[in-house]
């Protein structure tokens, strides 16, 4: 029973030790309580490590790596990845010509001005 009791004083020293850093969280406004974010984006890169082992070449890796990245992206945009992949190849011209207007971000307002250009046309 002596050692349980050994135990449970060391944690309680290290609590008093380092309370300071643990308890950082609380009085930063805003703190978030959990690193879930930072964790389901490490889990889409295990992923995608898993499913590049079968990658035949160089060039299909990178282009997976990039449609990988697109993805995340959008997801972290509250942008569907699928809508936001078609209107690119929609307009793709407009893509090529002007490739920061159609970032996931804000890429809405380039598709409304690219519609509204259409009807007027």
């Amino acid at each position: 029973m002596l050692w349980y009791l050994a135990r449970l004083g060391a944690a309680i020293n290290y609590l008093r030790k380092h309370w300071d850093k643990l308890t950082l969280f609380l009085r930063v406004a805003g703190a978030p309580l959990d690193n879930n974010i930072c964790e389901r984006a490490l889990k889409k890169a295990i992923m995608h490590r898993k499913n590049s082992l079968f990658y035949k070449t160089q060039n299909g890796a990178d282009v997976g790596d990039l449609y990988m990245s697109l993805i995340h992206t959008c997801e972290l945009n509250n942008v569907n990845p699928f809508d936001y992949l078609n209107e690119l190849q929609r307009h793709a011209d407009d893509v090529t010509s002007a490739p920061a207007a159609w970032l996931p971000w804000n890429y809405h307002l380039q598709l409304g001005r690219a519609t509204t250009a259409a009807a007027t046309a």
